[in-house]
């Protein structure tokens, strides 16, 4: 499910926010992005998202901000890269002819040669401030998905609730089939002038049973109704169901097939093709789904 959140907080000077965000996945990915400084606190915060969301990719961002305007800060001036440069420089004018006027002022505004030292910080003692910025963040980010958990929640309530006015109707049209199937072989042998003068007959009665064994659903319409009880105590849990669901769907995907090579019947027919519908439906959905 999609999500953001942020959190901030500071501690000995050092400002830390942290945002998060969590997009569509089947399975759970985590990727955190860090300053240098906190590199080794990655496998941290990692875990603790883990700890939190079950399904979905989630990216976080942390950013570091030192104190800004503080005074007697150490100067570091990297003599062997401003040594480089004035050799290449010095040549550079010799090669072109110019004449070389190269002044300390230049060299020292040239990149990595002159920096101010930076109070160094230390990832250990960072750490409960980074959980607390990062338990914001989630928490946010939790709310989000809440909301739009409950508005699939609720769609597959109204999906769950037309599968099974469907199944009820194949049911009631099921025990009619056999009945038709009667019907229409005498009608067929009639037109083939082959008189049936006993309906019992023995070959008639088991090309009738025969056929009965081979349309019969109820094994189907049985284990449907176990998923659909299933799909809805999924609907009011509060842990994670999205695998569950995932496998549950394909489940009722597998009996409504069977349901419709199996039944021989074209009212059948085309419920299933609806309950098929409603299925694809479904199992979109449910990738969404913590």
């Amino acid at each position: 499910m999609t999500g953001y959140g942020r959190g901030d907080s500071s501690a000995k000077g050092v400002q830390l926010a942290v945002e998060i965000s969590s997009v569509n996945r089947r399975q759970v990915e985590v990727a955190v992005s860090l300053p240098n400084e906190l590199d080794s606190l990655e496998a941290d915060l990692r875990k603790i998202v883990l700890a939190s969301v079950a399904r979905g990719r989630v990216s976080g961002r942390v950013t570091l901000q030192r104190p800004s305007g503080k005074a007697n800060r150490p100067i570091l001036i990297n003599e062997a890269q401003a040594e480089a440069y004035k050799k290449a420089l010095a040549k550079l004018a010799d090669g072109m002819g110019l004449r070389d006027d190269l002044s300390l002022e230049t060299i020292l505004r040239l990149p990595g040669v002159m920096e101010a030292c930076e109070d160094e910080v230390d990832p250990v003692a960072m750490l409960p401030t980074l959980k607390r910025a990062l338990g914001q963040a989630l928490g946010q980010l939790q709310d989000m998905r809440s909301k739009e958990g409950a508005n699939l929640g609720r769609d597959l309530a109204k999906r769950l609730a037309s599968l099974r006015r469907i199944t009820k109707r194949v049911a009631k049209r099921a025990p009619k089939v056999v009945e038709h199937h009667r019907t229409r072989l005498l009608e067929r042998l009639a037109k083939a002038d082959i008189d049936v003068a006993d309906a019992d007959d023995e070959r008639f009665l088991r090309e009738v049973v025969y056929f009965t064994d081979r349309s019969d659903i109820s094994e189907e319409l049985t284990r449907l109704e176990s998923h659909f009880d299933q799909v809805g105590g999924c609907l009011i849990s509060n842990e994670p169901v999205g695998r569950k669901l995932d496998f549950l769907a394909q489940e009722m995907f597998r009996e409504v097939n069977t349901i419709g090579s199996k039944a021989n019947d074209s009212e059948i027919s085309q419920e299933v093709v609806t309950l098929k519908t409603e299925l694809e439906k479904i199992r979109e959905q449910v990738q969404n789904v913590e």
